[in-house]
């Protein structure tokens, strides 16, 4: 088998093929590490994974983060406390096996509330629904290139307010005080452009919306601002559309994209297992 690097969108991602991540040389392994520095997100098809092939394939880009602490608590297979479950499904008492459910995750970064947030995630297919629960990335280095120049110096050197209030079902997170006010929210405050820490490119880091909040600015002109920001980022030329196989695994940049999730039949079953590679870098505000 020859692995091969090809781009699913011009702004974001790119599907290698030509490999069994189970048995993964290093000259493979370095080639996937550089079409993920190049492409924001990468797709795998076809994989047969272990929990264990999982975790090995993630500790090779990092030391892994646990998973977040969410509305009902961390939830993880038995005796994989690295991996969280992303699923609808309810156990025998009736009790979620994951997280997140069947409704819709809106646009978000993993974990921005952090002041070091997760540098990636990964996300492999375990049981899919006929239909819906398709997850949508956006490229934010493409988007941030393309940033008109009034839009963009409205935000140069200026810092995004990153809630942790809420997850991206718009949950409660598990011990927070529920609060729509940005300024008593939870949460870090990041650059609005940074720096991506392994390519150098300027990419726009917004987290999620609800909640954000532009410094050195009124709350309304703050929210017009953001409004601008998204309107712009989630435009389709900017965005790749993911239909879920069996046997998948997508692995994205958190520093440089944001994704989201479709609704799905909630009667229908789906099973995902996440990973997540630890941050080694602060966001870094971009310096032209």
């Amino acid at each position: 088998m020859t692995l091969t690097v090809r781009p699913v969108t011009e702004a974001v991602g790119a599907e290698i093929s030509g490999v069994d991540l189970r048995k993964l040389d290093d000259r493979e392994f370095a080639a996937i590490e550089r079409a993920w520095h190049a492409h924001s997100m990468i797709l795998l098809r076809g994989q047969t994974l272990s929990d264990d092939d999982l975790l090995a394939f993630s500790r090779r880009f990092g030391e892994l983060d646990p998973p977040p602490n969410q509305e009902r608590g961390r939830i993880s297979p038995p005796g994989y406390p690295d991996i969280y479950v992303v699923s609808n499904v309810l156990d025998k008492k009736g009790d979620p096996i994951g997280a997140l459910g069947a409704g819709e995750a809106v646009w978000h970064t993993d974990m921005s509330y952090l002041d070091t947030p997760p540098d990636a995630s990964m996300l492999y297919s375990l049981e899919i629904p006929p239909s819906g629960g398709n997850t949508w990335f956006c490229g934010m280095q493409a988007a941030c290139d393309a940033l008109p120049a009034e839009l963009r110096r409205k935000i140069d050197g200026r810092r995004v307010k990153h809630d942790g209030t809420y997850n991206s079902g718009g949950y409660l997170r598990k011990g927070v005080t529920p609060t729509d006010d940005p300024m008593a929210a939870p949460g870090a405050w990041h650059p609005a452009i940074l720096r991506h820490p392994a390519n150098g490119r300027a990419t726009l880091y917004l987290g999620r919306r609800r909640n954000s909040y532009v410094e050195g600015y009124s709350r309304a002109e703050s929210d017009a601002v953001l409004e601008a920001l998204w309107a712009h980022v989630t435009r389709p030329r900017f965005t790749y559309e993911h239909v879920w196989k069996l046997g998948d695994l997508v692995m994205w940049d958190n520093r440089s994209t944001m994704h989201r999730r479709d609704p799905f039949d909630g009667e229908a079953r789906r099973v995902m297992h996440r990973t997540q590679i630890k941050g080694t870098h602060k966001p870094v505000a971009f310096a032209a």
